[in-house]
C-alpha cells in the first residue's frame, strides 16, 4: 500500500454515482430477464470505464471501479452464493435514532437499499458463482490498463454486513452464520489480494449495526459483538499480507440524528486488531467530524494507516477545499502526515438509486478533496 511520502494521497469509500441507464438495468437485475446478460455487461463495462477515467481526471489517487455493477454494496453477494434462494421480504430494520424523530422519518422517507427486498439466508452457503469476481478484477484491470494512479482498490462485503442485510433463518447462531459467511468470501479476499488489487473489506457493522441490528444491546455488550466480528475477520483474511488491505467502518450512509452512534474512542482499539493495514472511517460529518481528538489518545499501531473521510456524503454541500486542508492538518498533527491518506465519509452509490448526493456534485466534491490535499500537502511538506 502507497503511503503519503511527499503529498498526501486520495482516495474514496468504494461507490461512484452509476449513469441513469446501469441504474435501470441494475434494478432489473432484482428480477432478471432472460437475454439482457449480455447487454448488462457491456453497459457495467462501460461504466466501469466512465468512473476510472473521471477518478484519473481529477486526480484522485487511488481508484477503483466506482462499484458500477453492484445494486448494492453487500447483498450483491446473493447472486454468487447458495443459500438465499428463498422468498425476497423487506427486511430493514428501523433505526433507533430515527423512533425518536418520527416526524423527520416520515418527512425524509427512505430512498435507499433499505426499501428493497431482500432475501434471508434459509440454506447452506456455498459458492454458486465463484467466477464473479475474476469477471470483476479483470473488468477493473482492463478499465486501468494505461490510466496514471497510484494504486487501484476492489472492494468486497464483509461477513458481518452481509448478515446485516441478509438475516439468518439457517444456521443455529449468528456466531454460526458470520463463519460459514467467511469460510467461502474468503476466496474472493484472497483473489483480489492475488490479483495485485488493494482489497477494501467493508465492515459498517462494526459500527452501524449499534442502531439497528443490535440496538436491543448495552454498549458494552454490543463491544463484544464488535470483537467477535473482528475475529471472524482474522479468520476470512488469514494468510494475507496486511499491506495489500484496507478497511472501511461507517455508522450508515444516512441523513439523520445519529445521536446513538458508538462513539470511535469506544471500538477504535478493537477495530485496530483487524489484520488490514489501514482503516477508513468517517470524519467529516456533524455527528463525527469532532473525532479527530480520539487519536490523540490513541496510539496508532506501527505500520497502521488511518483514512480519514474529509467528504460529507449525505450532503450536497461542496466541501471548500480549505476546509478539506485544515481537516487534513488535524489528522496528521496527530497521526504523522505519512501514516494517513484520505477519503470521503462513506460513498456514492452505495445503492443503484436512491442517492442523496446529484451525481455531478459527487464529482465536485471529490475536485474539492484532491485541492484540498493539494493545499495541505504544501503545508505539511
Amino acid at each position: 500500500m502507497k503511503r503519503s511520502e511527499s503529498r498526501i494521497l486520495t482516495t474514496h469509500t468504494g461507490s461512484l454515482p452509476r449513469s441513469p441507464e446501469l441504474q435501470e438495468m441494475l434494478r432489473s437485475r432484482l428480477d432478471p430477464k432472460a437475454g439482457e446478460a449480455e447487454e448488462f455487461r457491456t453497459r457495467v463495462n462501460e461504466g466501469v470505464a466512465d468512473v476510472v477515467a473521471k477518478q484519473a481526471a481529477i486526480g484522485v489517487d487511488v481508484i477503483n471501479d466506482g462499484e458500477q455493477g453492484r445494486v448494492q454494496y453487500a447483498t450483491y453477494v446473493k447472486d454468487r452464493l447458495t443459500g438465499f434462494d428463498g422468498e425476497q421480504l423487506l427486511r430493514a430494520r428501523p433505526r433507533k435514532d430515527m423512533l425518536d424523530f418520527p416526524e423527520f422519518a416520515a418527512q425524509s422517507g427512505v430512498s435507499s437499499s433499505a426499501t428493497i427486498p431482500w432475501p434471508a439466508c434459509t440454506g447452506p452457503i456455498e459458492w454458486k458463482d465463484k467466477g464473479a469476481v475474476q469477471r470483476d478484477i479483470e473488468r477493473l484491470k482492463a478499465a486501468t490498463s494505461g490510466v496514471q494512479s497510484e494504486e487501484v482498490f476492489m472492494t468486497a462485503a464483509s461477513p458481518g454486513v452481509i448478515a446485516n442485510f441478509l438475516v439468518n433463518e439457517h444456521y443455529p447462531s449468528n456466531e454460526a452464520y458470520l463463519y460459514a459467511l467467511a469460510e467461502v468470501m474468503k476466496d474472493d479476499y484472497k483473489a483480489i489480494v492475488d490479483s495485485g488489487l488493494l482489497l477494501q473489506i467493508d465492515c459498517p457493522d462494526l459500527a452501524m449495526t449499534r442502531i439497528t441490528q443490535f440496538s436491543d444491546l448495552s454498549e458494552e455488550e454490543f463491544i463484544k459483538v464488535v470483537e467477535m466480528h473482528v475475529e471472524v475477520l482474522q479468520y476470512a483474511l488469514a494468510g494475507l499480507a496486511p499491506d495489500r488491505m484496507r478497511l472501511h467502518l461507517c455508522w450508515g450512509n444516512t441523513e439523520g440524528p445519529h445521536h446513538y452512534d458508538v462513539p470511535l474512542r469506544e471500538i477504535v482499539n478493537v477495530v485496530l486488531k483487524a489484520p488490514p493495514q489501514a482503516i477508513s472511517f468517517e470524519g467529516a460529518n456533524p455527528r463525527h467530524a469532532h473525532e479527530w481528538k480520539v487519536w490523540e489518545d490513541v496510539k496508532l499501531p506501527d505500520g497502521k494507516v488511518i483514512i480519514p473521510g474529509v467528504l460529507d456524503t449525505t450532503t450536497n454541500f461542496i466541501e471548500h477545499p480549505e476546509l478539506v486542508a485544515e481537516r487534513i492538518v488535524r489528522y496528521a498533527g496527530v497521526v504523522g502526515k505519512e501514516n494517513m491518506m484520505v477519503g470521503s465519509d462513506c460513498g456514492f452509490g452505495t445503492s443503484a438509486w436512491g442517492r442523496r448526493v446529484e451525481s455531478r456534485i459527487a464529482w465536485a466534491k471529490l475536485e474539492a478533496m484532491v485541492e484540498g490535499a493539494r493545499l495541505a500537502s504544501k503545508e505539511l511538506w
